[in-house]
């Protein structure tokens, strides 16, 4: 056996999917052998291993392992010359293995390989190639000198930064995304320390090859795309005090005890400097736009008071109470703000529609809240209709300023029907097309782009891939779709690298897949389109389905007397009612018939089998109802539901 790959994964279903099909590939040819040690997943992959790639092996641990104990579970058993660790978030080329085991069969004394990884916009990964973190190293790269100074060989060596990226190199340490292994050093240093949980391994048996007399190599001449940071977001305080900590196992384990305690220094200084970053930029992130409407809002409001109160109220002298400027008029900015809030006037992409229902329905509440104020201290109607215009002018024209300025957070939602080109033969470009129309509500464009040159327009192909920047050009294209049935991975990675500069979006579309994969960057993680369940999942919609809970909750506690004698169950009724003011059922679930592909949400009491309460449910149509439910969630869907199904309300 020449090469077993291993490939650990957890919750990553359609990235596995896609990295399969890749893997499938690569080894014709080759005398190879794959496992696929999963952690646990919840979200099908376990299921779609057997049923689409019944030639791997699986091991389905029945909790997380970790990283590196899942590893060393197939590592142990692999038959191999050469064991490949690989990402699931990954893609290789056609000939990425074959190039890789011709280095390793010239050169004997390497004990392990690492490639030229790209992101999803085809952008070069440093972490392709880094150095020993050394406390100087870790001094450097945690104060930004590397960043600085990214060609000096004294400050760039965490990724070896003045190294040539397109240039074979020996390194210190190898990334743990694709690692590929000598099973003879292995035999030799040992497998990974299972003492790093995640995040170290890497960097740990990198260093222990190397003590081993064998040699690290960085290959450039081998590509794949790494999608890069799936698990856990690189801005999150999990993966800082994981990630840190793995730093200081490794420091303790390799380095002298003063070294050591000088890098547990640095690393601690870093965990802190970090950790904090990590919660104020997170913070910012979501308080600074409701921050500035705040602030814009109650300084014009005051404007607002201090012209009316002079032309209109107090002509001859005299001002409105103090209360009614530190107490009253914040209290309706808050107002404002919060109804701007639960429309989904903050969920991104920003829409202005949900500004004007925001402002609209906040200004009613205040004038409802007004009416039953006593008299002393109703202060003017005219102040909050003036001050809500106010609100409604000025949250829009924040947002048209910050759009327009091209802050890429802050884009507003009108221009979001994007323009696809989708590239591959006619049958499975049609099927992706398809796959898009129903997954998107209303792409602008969708064209077919052909892989042959010699194709003619006609059949919705606009053009040959020779063409696509004249394509992208002309057509105004967001985004592009290669279909990795009909092109191989490496002319998408050669495609991705040559459109870097044109600011199109990139995905993949795996076979026979439901599924179409991208990811821009770290901070956009899973940027799938995946064909039936793209609404419940969404923030909006997750929010005011809480909000719908809590209300019918409240409701149904105050006429609890009245509604019990309708109920089949009134224990279990009023059991109900507290359990989903509490957050640990919702009114509406899916059925039973769900195969963990829908987006999560919480245990229901009914679920949409319930429409037909008189009617027995095949366990096709149960599955096709939950897909529906998740794909065209509205608040009218559970209202529906829960009065047909009312009686069932005690259900266990």
């Amino acid at each position: 056996m020449k090469l077993s790959i291993v490939i650990v994964n957890y919750n990553v279903r359609y990235f596995l999917e896609q990295c399969l099909h890749s893997v499938e590939d690569a080894i014709k040819g080759l005398e190879a052998e794959v496992f696929v040690v999963d952690n646990n997943s919840v979200d099908g992959s376990n299921e779609m291993v057997i049923s689409k790639f019944p030639w791997i092996t699986l091991i389905a641990n029945k909790d997380n392992t970790g990283f590196s104990r899942a590893n060393n579970q197939a590592i142990k058993v692999a038959k191999g010359e050469y064991i490949l660790l690989l990402n699931p978030d990954t893609v290789l080329e056609h000939d990425t293995l074959k190039r890789c085991i011709a280095f390793m069969d010239e050169h004997p004394e390497a004990g392990g390989l690492g490639i030229k990884m790209v992101d999803g916009k085809g952008k070069f990964l440093p972490e392709s190639k880094r150095g020993l973190p050394t406390p100087d190293v870790a001094f450097y790269k945690i104060f930004g000198l590397s960043a600085l100074f990214p060609k000096s060989r004294t400050f760039g060596k965490y990724h070896l930064s003045y190294l040539d990226k397109d240039q074979t190199h020996q390194v210190d340490i190898l990334s743990g995304a694709f690692m590929m292994l000598r099973k003879e050093a292995i035999d030799k240093v040992g497998t990974l320390d299972e003492t790093f949980f995640m995040y170290g391994e890497d960097i740990d048996l990198s260093y222990r090859i190397i003590k081993g007399g064998y040699k690290n190599y960085y290959f450039p001449e081998a590509r794949i795309i790494h999608y890069k940071g799936e698990s856990t977001k690189k801005s999150s305080i999990n993966y800082v005090f994981v990630f840190y900590n793995a730093m200081i196992i490794f420091a303790k384990k390799h380095f002298s005890q003063k070294n050591a305690r000088l890098f547990s220094l640095l690393i601690h200084m870093a965990i802190y400097l970090r950790a904090g970053l990590a919660i104020l930029t997170r913070v910012l992130r979501k308080l600074l736009l409701p921050l500035i409407d705040a602030l814009v809002i109650y300084l014009g409001s005051l404007l607002i008071v201090d012209y009316w109160e002079s032309n209109v109220i107090y002509t001859i002298g005299g001002h409105y109470p103090s209360m009614f400027l530190s107490i009253v008029l914040p209290i309706y900015v808050i107002i404002w703000l919060f109804s701007v809030f639960v429309t989904g006037g903050y969920d991104k992409p920003l829409k202005l529609r949900k500004i004007v229902a925001g402002i609209l329905a906040g200004s009613i509440a205040i004038l409802v809240f007004y009416a039953l104020l006593p008299t002393h201290f109703r202060f003017s109607r005219a102040i909050i209709i003036l001050a809500g215009i106010w609100s409604l002018l000025s949250m829009i024209g924040i947002r048209l300023i910050l759009h327009f300025m091209g802050f890429r957070d802050y884009r507003l939602g009108f221009n979001q029907n994007k323009r696809f080109i989708i590239v591959g033969e006619e049958n499975e470009a049609v099927r992706v097309a398809d796959l898009l129309h129903k997954t998107l509500a209303n792409p602008a464009f969708i064209g077919l782009v052909s892989v042959d040159k010699e194709m003619e327009k006609g059949e919705g192909f606009i053009g040959s891939l020779s063409q696509i920047s004249e394509i992208i050009s002309i057509y105004k294209i967001d985004e592009i779709i290669f279909c990795a049935k009909d092109i191989p991975a490496q002319n998408i990675i050669d495609i991705m690298t040559q459109l870097q500069q044109s600011e199109v979006d990139f995905k993949i579309a795996p076979p026979e897949s439901l599924s179409i994969i991208g990811s821009n960057s770290i901070n956009t993680t899973r940027d799938l389109y995946v064909i039936d369940i793209n609404s419940i999942g969404k923030p909006n919609n997750q929010r005011n389905k809480r909000l719908f809970d809590l209300g019918i909750s409240l409701i149904l506690l105050a006429l609890f007397p009245i509604f019990m004698w309708i109920t089949k169950r009134p224990p279990g009724f009023i059991l109900n009612i507290l359990c989903v003011l509490t957050g640990i059922k919702t009114w509406v679930g899916y059925g039973t018939h769900n195969d963990g592909s829908l987006p999560k949400i919480k245990k229901g009491v009914l679920n949409p089998t319930d429409v037909f309460p008189d009617k027995k449910i095949d366990p096709e149509t149960a599955s096709r109802l939950n897909m529906l439910y998740a794909r065209d969630y509205k608040m009218g869907t559970d209202i529906n539901i829960i009065w047909r199904g009312f009686r069932n309300m005690g259900r266990a």
